[in-house]
């Protein structure tokens, strides 16, 4: 049993307990990591997507990667490097300009004049134009004099410009190869899945597309090619010439809930699912890139790109960014 001080003797100051200090937001972290590291166009498009910040910002922003062929190039997309037009960098534009609700006008017709003069031989878009050659670029896909048609550039293009009624005489042809790739598919990979789940969620015969996602979905899951429980990914394959832990979840296929990829998961799964992406924002508040880094500089281009990503899926589904 303490004894007790004396009569008369000074008595211990006590001691207030310390107060931590409160964690700054998710948003706010995410924030700090984006002025720190970001282009100017994920600056602007942070800003407009969370800070109120202009669709005309963004826009602008997006012109500096714009090319006298109506293509863009410049690194646009960070694991194509040089100057040239090539249709992935296409495909990035697009996405901007559909995120701001931009996607129409002349601007995207002349766009689709471009993707017209680079259109392999059965009117679809090949990964890599041979225009890259002499130029940087992430080793993932060979340069080829006679490239074929790709799902990968097409897919995603064809459905923005679908979702957006965007009608262009290069569509028709584009849209057919979609159709038959998609339809075709038996064994596939993350990213092929990516395209064609992007394609189904902008094409207008609603019916054929959700026929083709659902087959897809079976696909999906018969394949392993999303994992179901974060907590046991170790268990999951990685595609052939993936990074180790190059993972994908199924808040990778079904970024917004009005995506067709979100019937192919259970709620407790897509749950555990952007469980795991909240989890995954890192010290600095950023999130990580988990394919693989061939350059430091296409690394740090592309980890902002990847953190307003996860902020939008997550703000999509109702999750708490602050």
């Amino acid at each position: 049993m303490a004894e007790s001080a004396p009569p008369g003797a000074p008595q211990a100051p006590v001691r207030a307990p310390r107060q931590r200090a409160p964690q700054p937001s998710r948003l706010a972290r995410a924030e700090q990591f984006i002025w720190l590291t970001a282009r100017v166009l994920e600056q602007r498009r942070f800003a407009h997507h969370f800070l109120g910040g202009s669709a005309e910002a963004v826009d602008t922003a997006l012109c500096a990667y714009r090319n006298e062929d109506d293509g863009y190039g410049h690194a646009l997309d960070p694991d194509l490097r040089g100057p040239v037009s090539q249709p992935l960098h296409t495909v990035h534009a697009l996405r901007v300009l559909d995120a701001i609700g931009h996607c129409g006008g002349l601007r995207v017709e002349r766009m689709c004049r471009y993707l017209s003069e680079v259109s392999t031989a059965d009117g679809a878009l090949p990964a890599i134009h041979p225009s890259q050659r002499g130029y940087p670029m992430a080793p993932f896909v060979p340069i080829e004099d006679d490239p074929p048609s790709d799902l990968l550039a097409t897919g995603p293009v064809v459905g923005l410009l679908h979702r957006n009624e965007v009608w262009h005489a290069w569509l028709f042809r584009a849209t057919d190869y979609c159709w038959a790739a998609v339809e075709s598919l038996e064994k596939s990979d993350p990213y092929e899945i990516h395209a064609a789940i992007a394609f189904l969620d902008g094409v207008p015969d609603r019916s054929r597309a959700q026929a083709a996602a659902d087959r897809l979905g079976r696909l999906v899951r018969d394949q392993r090619l999303a994992v179901l429980d974060p907590e046991q990914r170790d268990d999951y394959p990685v595609a052939p010439g993936y990074a180790p832990d190059e993972h994908h979840f199924p808040h990778d296929y079904a970024r917004v809930p009005e995506s067709l990829a979100r019937m192919w998961f259970t709620d407790e799964e897509m749950n555990r699912s952007l469980d795991h992406l909240g989890h995954q924002q890192q010290e600095d508040g950023g999130w990580p890139v988990n394919w693989r880094q061939w350059a430091p500089g296409s690394g740090l281009e592309w980890r902002p790109i990847v953190t307003i990503e996860a902020l939008r899926t997550l703000r999509a589904y109702g999750r708490n960014l602050d």
